[in-house]
């Protein structure tokens, strides 16, 4: 007998069911309910709610630990995420591509930027796809915490892809590119798959924007963003 494939894809009910648990708190502390309980608010059976629990905690969106009456759940970070990106993609329909502005202050890298942005692999793709070919090298802007937050929310952002690849026996990571502007000039932050700083973005464009820009380490910078 042929196995069935394990459903990968989230129900719409079962999206509604994080939601219903996200809005009794379920992403900050664990709430104690009944499948049945779950049911009756998505007019549901309880059994069709238990089947929905068991699969949400397969995908690890939920975590579930079974009570004598009832169970704990909670939301798990990529559960939050899932619902994050669902506002994300509801709040374009309703009030158009999302804006973004933030200030940090120029910071010296560790001078990685210059050697992956000269790699073949990557020129190539910023050619095709941004349309330019970046200066060997990133400005650092160091950001305040809360600001990093924010702009964590690009994430969301249908920016531009490129892809990782293999060269000279080693593996380089992919990223994605946000269009914006940096004191007024046209630039793209890039955000690595795989990131180095926790508090430092990198902007890329097709000049030295230390140069044209005339700024040092320290001096202060405004960037705008708009979703493409």
């Amino acid at each position: 007998m042929t196995q069935r494939p394990k459903r990968t894809r989230l129900r719409a009910e079962e999206l509604r069911l994080l939601r219903i648990l996200a809005h009794q708190g379920a992403e900050r502390n664990p709430v104690e309910v009944t499948s049945g309980e779950l049911g009756t608010q998505l007019e549901v059976s309880q059994q069709a709610a238990d089947r929905y629990l068991v699969h949400l905690a397969q995908l690890g969106l939920l975590s579930r630990s079974l009570g004598a009456r009832k169970q704990r759940l909670s939301l798990t970070a990529a559960g939050v995420e899932l619902l994050r990106k669902e506002f994300h993609a509801y709040r374009r329909v309703f009030e158009g591509p999302a804006r973004l502005a933030f200030s940090g202050a120029v910071a010296s890298g560790l001078g990685e930027g210059r050697y992956y942005l000269s790699q073949p692999g990557y020129i190539l793709q910023f050619q095709e796809r941004l349309g330019y070919t970046p200066f060997p090298g990133t400005l650092n802007i160091k950001v305040d915490p809360k600001e990093l937050v924010r702009i964590e929310g690009l994430r969301h952002w249908e920016g531009v892809r490129i892809d990782g690849f293999q060269a000279s026996g080693r593996t380089f990571g992919g990223a994605t590119c946000y269009a914006g502007r940096v004191n007024g000039r046209p630039c793209h932050l890039i955000r690595p798959d795989r990131g180095h700083y926790q508090d430092v973005v990198e902007l890329i464009a097709p000049e030295e924007l230390r140069r044209s820009l005339r700024v040092r380490d320290g001096d202060t910078v405004s960037v705008e963003m708009q979703e493409s």
